[in-house]
């Protein structure tokens, strides 16, 4: 929850085709709707029967989160441009590339 936490403080809506120009108070409260109801659906589904496909989905999404990063680095509304964010969110991108070729091996 704290990466959710982060993306509010540092207004990522914004980057947003749909939410950037929405008002602040209104934007942050959809971007906000739509990851917890996220959150509760992967928690979940990690402890069943779709585990594997779960962890698919999250590599994938981790990857292609990692590269979005890399493609916005020069974004003036980007508040992800410092190392503390970059050390997480590429390594992140790393792990899961390592994880999807495990995951791949193993079937």
């Amino acid at each position: 929850m704290g990466g959710l936490y982060a993306t509010i403080r540092h207004s990522e809506w914004r980057l947003f085709i749909v939410l950037k120009d929405m008002e602040d108070s209104k934007a942050y409260k959809v971007f906000t709707f739509i990851h917890l109801p996220l959150y509760t659906i992967i928690l979940s589904l990690l402890f069943s029967q779709y585990q594997t496909i779960i962890f698919w989905i999250l590599d994938l999404f981790l990857i292609i989160h990692a590269i979005l990063h890399l493609f916005f680095e020069k974004h003036p509304r980007n508040g992800f441009k410092n190392t503390f964010s970059r050390s997480i969110i590429y390594p992140m991108g790393i792990l899961a590339v390592i994880h999807l070729l495990l995951l791949f091996m193993m079937e």
